[in-house]
């Protein structure tokens, strides 16, 4: 029988909606695919009371308890004396974190004060886990059957943590059966209209295989999640129905699993020796900002000119002031002369070009909010794109960041065609 978790994520910042709870997002993904199933995810606040009542309810629930935040130097971080009122224990100096601590603040030459050296003062019932990436050690306690596992809510120290040591441990310790994952990637239509698409293919898949439809501006992910008690059978079973789906809509699928439509096209552009730039207007600079995500996007990503109004793309873009006057910016003419004139000013190969009326205002009968345009312009042909999305800014801009790349794609894999 498969084990259940309960993740409970401790900060008042959390409730008050200042730092969104991406920590517990991804922690139910890793603990998922190491076939722990995620039975509730709670959020409390630095409170005792509210920590203790949270502990003692999990405990009643699941087998696995992992608990993020509050394990600062500061006195507003409580989350260890709570754990030691909960386990019946006391603080007590550990040693190997002292060590730790030490060698940390040697590396970073920086003096090793006494309020960082608190952060070696832990829970004397608890098995310590080490924390690479910064000061504060996890903390993993049994009782009654159960496992409670206290960590940092620094993502860049929790992750790690829970990579390098407790998912290892605990998959070793509750291994039951196997599961198998794939996500399919696909761009161009929304989640009703998808599956409409492979209704019928839907309709066939084994009683082990589940489909879950996962959608995000302009994307859709369709995640086969394949249980058994065989790994190697399930793994095969659940990409030979992927592999039934890539035939059924090939068109869509851009990528699977981890697959970005940014590092797709820069492996794309490398593979072809190519460079690429971008011309943004009412993307705003975020399609630039996607790509320079990625470490290595020097190699082929020469720049962006955020051409917002109208001087910019006279003057850094070369677009007609007559086409501007006559057509207006949110237009096919304007936006085919803005990715021209990006691959002249930079010398790239391809460029992508936007220029639409992202919201909430500025919308006209004839170009109602969330129009926009679309062009890319490579070696041997420009191509522009129109759309009409919502009226939500933030919306608009991811979409039509997710039009673009994919848009970019395509007209890659044409050209070498």
């Amino acid at each position: 029988m498969s084990k259940t978790a309960e993740i409970i994520s401790i900060g008042d910042e959390l409730l008050i909606g200042q730092v969104i709870n991406t920590n517990a997002s991804w922690m139910a993904q890793e603990l998922n695919l190491c076939g722990i199933h995620v039975h509730q995810i709670s959020v409390v606040s630095d409170s005792r009371q509210h920590i203790l009542k949270s502990l003692h309810e999990a405990h009643q629930r699941v087998d696995i308890i992992l608990i993020t935040g509050g394990l600062g130097p500061t006195k507003d971080d409580i989350t260890k004396d709570v754990l030691c009122d909960y386990f019946e224990t006391t603080l007590s100096e550990d040693a190997h974190t002292v060590k730790q601590l030490e060698a940390l603040f040697e590396r970073r030459g920086w003096a090793l004060t006494n309020i960082n050296l608190r952060q070696s003062m832990l829970p004397a019932s608890c098995t310590v886990v080490d924390n690479h990436h910064g000061t504060a050690p996890g903390m993993w306690f049994e009782k009654e059957g159960r496992i409670y596992i206290s960590m940092p809510g620094v993502p860049f120290e929790m992750k790690p943590m829970m990579t390098d040591s407790i998912l290892p441990e605990l998959s070793k310790r509750f291994a039951d059966g196997a599961i198998y994952h794939k996500t399919i990637l696909t761009q161009g239509v929304g989640e009703s209209f998808l599956s409409e698409k492979i209704a019928s293919w839907e309709l066939q898949l084994p009683e082990n295989i589940k489909l879950a439809y996962l959608p995000q501006p302009g994307i859709v992910r369709l995640r086969l999640t394949g249980k058994s008690d065989d790994y190697n059978q399930i793994q095969s079973e659940v990409e030979a129905e992927a592999e039934k789906l890539i035939k059924l809509i090939p068109d869509l699928i851009y990528g699977f699993n981890h697959d970005t439509l940014e590092a797709i096209c820069g492996d794309l552009l490398l593979k072809n020796s190519q460079t690429l730039g971008t011309a943004e207007s009412c993307t705003g600079g975020y399609i630039a900002h996607r790509i320079t995500s990625i470490p290595g996007s020097s190699n082929w990503f020469r720049g962006s000119i955020i051409a917002y109004s109208n001087d910019i793309k006279i003057s850094g873009l070369g677009v007609s002031s007559i086409a501007l006057q006559q057509q207006g910016a949110v237009s096919e003419s304007v936006v085919r002369q803005m990715a021209a004139g990006l691959r002249t000013k930079l010398q790239t190969d391809w460029a992508i070009a936007t220029s639409g009326i992202a919201g909430p205002d500025g919308g006209t009968p004839e170009k109602p909010v969330g129009t926009i345009w679309i062009a890319i312009a490579g070696p041997d042909r420009t191509i522009a794109r129109s759309f009409l999305f919502g009226n939500s800014r933030e919306r608009n801009i991811v979409i039509s960041a997710n039009h673009a790349l994919n848009l970019l794609r395509k007209e890659i894999l044409l050209s070498t065609r």
